[in-house]
């Protein structure tokens, strides 16, 4: 069953168009990943989707609802949490709980009960009275996921919500999103940690506001399927980088951390014959092939969608 139906979704400010002829589904229980540059449309394609922003043209349908003709309803069924947490500083803890707690008319025995969970959730029990800005971010990080699911919503919207968190904070936060999933709430991300979008079961991404791909991470990672990649690891990278991309086996080459991604344009070319052309303009290198990550898909992606 889908719990989101977006069709020809479109938004224009002006003359520019923001959000462009969009249409997926995402099913109950799905980690969705919404995956774009910054400016590609993610942010405005959430706002509609929560009832925030009417769309131009096109329809969204959340819960069963359509958030053109009745986005106040669309807002009661879905949890949101954005990058800056959603909560307030100068609150407690105890307060920044209450206060959700009261916009999702939760009292009595349930707010009490929820309470709990969002504590327990947070790992924040027997800090309830701590000023929740003196927090430290993985920990306002998951306050702020409880009090954004405090009434149980069937659908959460997550915009970017890892960023300015250590990786020990990311790992345990998306563990929570997991919990969720596995309990059958639906849960659209954006992400600009693609190794966080593997845990995703599908993924969009968009460029200049138009549908670019979407599949799950296996399906995604076909689009190399006869193209290796190449990781070359050499004391002067950039010099490799100028080299490879003279070379007529190579496709295009990126940075990937401390090393270069090479994609060849066949996988009869031998990792050693790279090498060998890189030692004899005076540059030692290691060179192995790899299975190519989200972030190679990410790249070829925008780069064949530019």
């Amino acid at each position: 069953m889908n719990t989101i139906e977006v069709r020809h979704l479109t938004r224009r400010f002006g003359a520019f168009v923001a959000v462009d002829d969009l249409t997926f589904d995402v099913g109950q229980g799905e980690i969705f990943g919404f995956l774009g540059a910054n400016g590609a449309g993610k942010s405005t394609t959430i706002r509609m989707l929560c009832g925030l922003l009417r769309p131009s043209s096109g329809t969204a349908r959340v819960g069963g609802i359509d958030v053109g003709s009745d986005p106040e309803a669309v807002k009661r069924r879905i949890g949101y949490m954005s990058q800056r947490f959603s909560l307030y500083e100068k609150l407690t803890v105890d307060q920044n709980i209450a206060f959700f707690g009261g916009i999702y008319g939760l009292s009595g025995d349930r707010l009490a009960a929820r309470r709990a969970f969002a504590l327990e959730m947070a790992g924040l029990r027997g800090r309830e009275g701590a000023l929740t800005g003196e927090l430290a971010a993985g920990w306002r990080q998951r306050l702020s996921l409880g009090c954004a699911i405090l009434h149980e919503p069937p659908i959460v919207f997550l915009d970017e919500p890892t960023g300015g968190v250590d990786p020990l904070s990311r790992r345990r936060f998306w563990r929570l999103i997991d919990e969720l999933a596995r309990g059958g709430t639906t849960v659209l991300v954006t992400t600009h940690y693609l190794d966080e979008a593997e845990h995703c079961h599908r993924v969009a991404i968009i460029q200049a506001g138009r549908l670019a791909a979407l599949g799950t991470v296996p399906e995604l990672k076909q689009v190399f399927a006869g193209r290796p990649i190449l990781e070359i690891r050499a004391p002067r990278p950039v010099d490799a980088m100028r080299l490879l991309d003279t070379l007529p086996e190579v496709e295009k080459t990126s940075v990937f951390g401390t090393a270069v991604h090479a994609v060849l344009r066949s996988a009869e070319t031998p990792p050693g014959e790279v090498a060998a052309r890189l030692g004899s303009a005076g540059i030692a290198a290691e060179c192995r092939v790899v299975a190519p990550s989200l972030e190679d898909v990410f790249l070829d992606v925008v780069e064949r969608s530019a």
